[in-house]
């Protein structure tokens, strides 16, 4: 009797095991992802202290039988399915394991789906007069991080949190949501920058203010991390100060240590080359082989980045001891020219003594001293591959591609030549992830990256905003900022940035204000401390309607993209009607689809909701995107269309050092990059005095230099300087901390 319900038992569950398993199969082919590998154990656990489960068969696919799974099971209960008088109950227990295996699975996929924002802002009172940047971010009180990102749909795994308020988020999300479509993609840039300031980051945490906490759409803000360097320089209290819209202690300081991640894989590199340097030149072919692959345990063999250099260099062998001695003087002589090193060490400090050292003076370095010097760290390499990488298998990739300098017969030396690309890997592996921050009105923000525009491209990284497009949905907006004026950074958000993360902008926001408009109509020098001269403050329309020249300008050079443009007047206290108007009206007749005022700095996001609706129905429009240059063009006529087209220059003038390099250039395959100008950012010229739009000038380029990693060359153009310095009155002088409370003073 015993048997024939056992045997009606099995009859009855066998057709509910089968169906599981058929849709487990179903559930796993369709999402390859699925590891239900915690909920089977979880419930193999939970049978376990069953005292009605007298054992347990896993009746499941073989894939999900891992070691773990079959482990989980108490001896006492691992049945195989012979033992009959156990057999009902223990049916019944795999059973139990595959429906709920197959719930588990149904709710991880839905879990992985797009999820849609919850996002519930907080709420501002501004006030009148506005108080300091430091006031207003203090009597708000910010949002859990975790609570922010189970609002815009991030799971809890995806997150790794630095304290309460910012969070690397893990590049996996963009495995999750590879197939939801990309949001609207926003760029703001600016008119050639003065020492007024234009606003750029306060637009920006404007519009997505208002596009989130008061259209209620999703949006996303993408910023750079700003140097420490300018921070306590000459920039100080002006430097990312985002008055009504962001939290900016925890923004402008150590942040999550990305820079100094960067600081000292760059600094590696240095070390590596010089080290490399001394012992080539005082050890014999043998003697350097031994210490490259020594014997560890009586066992000597290659690493795995040696026999990558092996291979490049055309020597197909793995066992050391088969090397001859040319392969062996091949393998360990890299012949670095010390005249001809280009890697520079990094601070994040402005240091203008640095600009120009002698290392190697110590007696231990036997007489191998060379000039070098130090570049600011947001100038490295390293940085610009940070913002431009698309994973960490292509950043490995590009750091090992790093040049370094030249050998003595000319060939490239790279970062996998020294054999360091697995450590600057290592140190850089958390840097790649963008952090999750947030503005005062509750709504997201990534900051990811930071290289300077004049210096470098000038952009927040391409991986933060393909995770932000992902994430708002394809009806939400992601707003990214370029670095200086339209003609420096919007340009090489164009023709870099695009270029390799595939990605194109639907509208472009730029941003001008009344007073930096007046200036490059020929208004007075400012300098700080100094109360501004009448002209700032006074209504002028004659400066004004002179300096919209510029704006103009800036309008052409987005129109050379094929992009649309919107003109976002930054409102200041000092702007009266008259010259508000009189710009709108300049703007809107130099061809920009729409130009608007902003209030944000007073109003936070309710500020520029008319900016935002201007942003909503241009950015629904087709635009006809275009790159201004063809990659095969040569690289003297890249940079003379750049000089031309977006500068206004009428010519280039090329030093001879700079001929010299775009030969070896060309010579070492290197001439199809996109081009990278360092050049003063106070000026559509070389000239940074030269306001407005200045014409007839001929554009020099000084040096041109390769970041073959990053992708691009990079043009010096006149007395450009990769090091800045520090004035006669840094702002640290007003920086200090409470000792009590805690709070930092004076950085706003």
């Amino acid at each position: 009797m015993v048997k024939i319900y056992a045997l009606c038992v099995h009859l009855i569950y066998s057709g509910i095991v089968q169906r599981s398993r058929e849709e487990l199969k179903a559930i796993r082919e369709t999402n390859p992802g699925l590891k239900p590998t915690l909920a089977i154990i979880q419930e193999i656990l939970r049978l376990n202290e069953d005292s009605r489960v007298h054992g347990i068969f896993l009746h499941l696919p073989q894939s999900f039988l891992s070691k773990s799974v079959r482990n989980a099971i108490k001896p006492q209960k691992d049945v195989d399915g012979s033992h009959f008088e156990v057999f009902t109950k223990m049916f019944v227990a795999a059973v139990v394991i595959c429906q709920h295996v197959v719930r588990s699975s149904r709710r991880w996929i839905q879990e992985q789906q797009y999820q849609p924002w919850r996002l519930r802002p907080l709420k501002l009172q501004p006030l009148s007069p506005v108080p300091s940047d430091i006031e207003i971010s203090r009597a708000q009180t910010p949002k859990p991080i975790s609570q922010l990102a189970q609002e815009i749909g991030l799971l809890p795994e995806e997150l790794e949190a630095y304290g309460n308020t910012k969070a690397k988020v893990h590049l996996s999300l963009l495995n999750r949501l590879q197939h939801q479509p990309n949001g609207k993609y926003v760029l703001v840039a600016g008119i050639t920058p003065t020492p007024l300031g234009e606003g750029k980051s306060t637009v920006t945490i404007g519009l997505v203010q208002a596009l989130s906490a008061h259209l209620k759409l999703n949006s996303f803000a993408c910023l750079r991390q700003p140097s420490q360097g300018p921070t306590f320089g000459v920039k100080g209290k002006t430097a990312y100060s985002l008055s009504l819209n962001f939290f900016p202690i925890q923004f402008n300081l150590h942040l999550t240590g990305d820079i100094h991640a960067i600081t000292a894989a760059n600094n590696l590199v240095a070390a590596a080359i010089d080290a490399r340097i001394l012992h080539e030149a005082t050890q014999s072919d043998r003697a350097l082989y031994s210490r490259l692959v020594p014997s560890v345990n009586g066992v000597r063999c290659f690493s795995p980045i040696q026999m990558a250099r092996l291979q490049r260099l055309g020597i197909n062998k793995s066992d050391p001891s088969d090397l001859t001695p040319e392969e062996i003087r091949a393998f360990v002589r890299l012949d670095l020219d010390p005249e001809k090193v280009t890697w520079q060490r990094v601070v994040d400090t402005n240091d203008r003594f640095l600009r120009k050292i002698t290392v190697g003076q110590a007696n231990t370095e036997k007489g191998h001293a060379r000039q070098t010097q130090f570049d600011i760290a947001v100038a490295s390499e390293i940085m610009a591959i940070l913002a431009l990488t698309d994973g960490l298998g292509d950043m490995r990739a590009r750091l090992g591609r790093m040049v370094v300098g030249s050998s003595r017969n000319g060939q490239p030396i790279t970062a996998d030549d020294l054999g360091v690309t697995g450590a600057l890997a290592v140190l850089m592996k958390d840097a790649i992830k963008p952090t999750l921050m947030q503005t005062l009105e509750g709504t997201p923000v990534f900051v990811h990256a930071g290289p300077f525009a004049n210096i470098a491209h000038g952009n927040s990284s391409v991986l933060a905003d393909k995770l932000a497009l992902k994430l708002v949905g394809e009806e939400g907006y992601v707003v990214t900022e370029a670095g200086f004026g339209a003609d420096i950074g919007m340009e090489k958000f164009f023709n870099i940035k695009c270029r390799t993360s595939g990605l194109t902008p639907d509208v472009v926001v730029l941003v001008a204000t009344v007073r930096a408009l007046k200036m490059h109509g020929g208004g007075p020098n400012v300098t700080a401390g100094v109360p501004l001269p009448k002209e700032y403050i006074n209504e002028n329309l004659q400066l004004v309607a002179d300096g919209c020249s510029n704006l103009k300008k800036q309008i052409q050079i987005t129109h050379l993209f094929g992009v649309p443009v919107i003109v976002a007047l930054n409102v200041f206290k000092t702007d009266t009607q008259a010259e508000i108007d009189m710009v709108c009206r300049i703007a809107e007749a130099s061809g920009a689809s729409a130009a608007v005022q902003c209030h944000h700095w007073s109003r936070g996001g309710w500020g520029s909701v008319e900016l935002a609706h201007a942003v909503k129905k241009v950015a629904s429009q087709k635009n006809h995107f275009q790159f201004l240059y063809n990659l095969q063009d040569s690289i003297v006529e890249k940079i003379r269309t750049i000089a031309q087209k977006v500068y206004g220059a009428d010519d280039i003038e090329l030093s001879p050092e700079a001929q010299a390099k775009i030969d070896y250039y060309n010579q070492q395959g290197f001439s199809a990059l996109p081009i990278c100008m360092a050049k003063t950012h106070l000026s559509l010229s070389h000239m940074p005095e030269k306001k407005g739009v200045p014409t007839g000038f001929i554009l020099p380029i000084r040096d041109i230099r390769a970041s073959i990693g990053a992708g691009f060359i990079y043009p010096l153009v006149g007395t450009m300087s990769t090091m800045p310095g520090l004035p006669t009155r840094p702002c640290f002088y007003d920086i200090d901390l409470d000792p009590v409370t805690e709070e930092i003073k004076g950085l706003f």
